[in-house]
């Protein structure tokens, strides 16, 4: 089994197909996860039995309500977990999506307590360790990320960062971000990068420290975060991509979308997993990767590319084929 290829699973749509055909879909595929950005009762009763781990999520929303009372986490587990676990594989809760870069004061001081009160309330039914709890960043909460070698975390974050980071490392629970080397290249037009990005050939950059030189923005990205972790002293907490994806089509001035990026992109990298040979500063291993996204979102506000990021039409076709089938392993 690949379990370290999931995908994102988001519900911005009015289109989707039945949670039953969802489920088949990707038991026809070699994905081994699912991360939800909710907690959907029937997509999660659905992917019962199926084996496929599946990563739930607090609303930012939810998140002074966890913080503040040990009850409303404890309600919170009674009926989005205790009803589907263990024939729905939950593995991780994540409280909030990038609410580190959020700017919203009230939310970031509240982070680390409502995940400490999920964490207390899998504790209390016996849970604790079997699911993990965590949180998802953008990666803006670097202050620094090239060279690799260099990367280190926002000092504005300060001891917030290291309280979490302290969580993380006390439960054995995954640091999870969502890097995007699209972006990247959307603010470095040039061919170079393009294929820099899209692990296609190309020159590789030297990181001047290490001499290593890297040949894609993917490992480039993942090595950045590990060395921020490690300049904190957590270089034990595992990195989990939560989000890392390339849109398909997008709006007539943006650079870069296109079917033959999107597939370029996810299939190299599904290949660049598959192979096992990890990153210059975690070699020998794939770190666990969800592909943005499993359909597209209609509903999505913001530019067309956040409409066009899906791997699966609504009828359960393929957009492109990324490699991602059983048939073509």
């Amino acid at each position: 089994s690949q379990s370290f290829i999931g995908i994102n699973y988001g519900q911005v749509a009015d289109n989707l197909p039945p949670p039953s055909s969802t489920a088949k879909l990707l038991q026809s595929t070699s994905i081994q996860k699912v991360r939800l950005y909710g907690s959907d009762p029937a997509i999660i009763k659905a992917l019962a039995n199926t084996g496929i781990g599946i990563v739930i999520g607090t609303a930012n929303g939810d998140i002074p309500g966890l913080a503040s009372d040990p009850n409303f986490s404890k309600s919170w587990i009674n009926t989005n977990v205790l009803p589907f676990y263990p024939a729905s594989n939950i593995i991780l809760i994540t409280v909030g999506n990038e609410v580190m870069t959020s700017n919203d004061q009230n939310l970031i001081n509240k982070l680390l307590p409502a995940m400490q009160n999920l964490q207390n309330a899998l504790n209390d039914a016996s849970l604790g360790g079997k699911i993990k709890v965590s949180t998802v960043h953008s990666m803006g909460v670097l202050k620094q990320s090239q060279p690799p070698s260099s990367g280190s975390f926002d000092p504005s974050y300060g001891d917030l960062m290291k309280g979490l980071l302290e969580f993380n490392s006390a439960n054995g629970s995954p640091f999870a971000i969502n890097p995007y080397p699209y972006f990247a290249y959307r603010s470095d037009t040039r061919p170079e990068t393009l294929a820099f990005c899209l692990f296609q050939p190309n020159a590789g950059r030297i990181d001047g420290n290490t001499k290593i030189k890297y040949m894609n923005m993917f490992d480039a990205q993942v090595d950045a975060v590990y060395s921020a972790l490690n300049s904190m002293g957590f270089k034990n907490v595992e990195i989990v991509v939560a989000e890392t994806g390339w849109p398909y089509k997008g709006d007539d001035n943006d650079v870069g979308p296109s079917i033959e990026n999107a597939k370029a992109y996810n299939g190299n990298l599904i290949s660049h997993l598959r192979s096992m040979v990890g990153t210059p500063l975690m070699p020998g291993k794939s770190v666990d990767t969800y592909l943005f996204a499993l359909y597209d979102e209609d509903l999505k506000p913001g530019p067309g590319s956040e409409r066009s990021s899906g791997l699966f039409k609504t009828d359960l076709t393929m957009v492109y084929d990324g490699g991602l089938s059983t048939s073509n392993q």
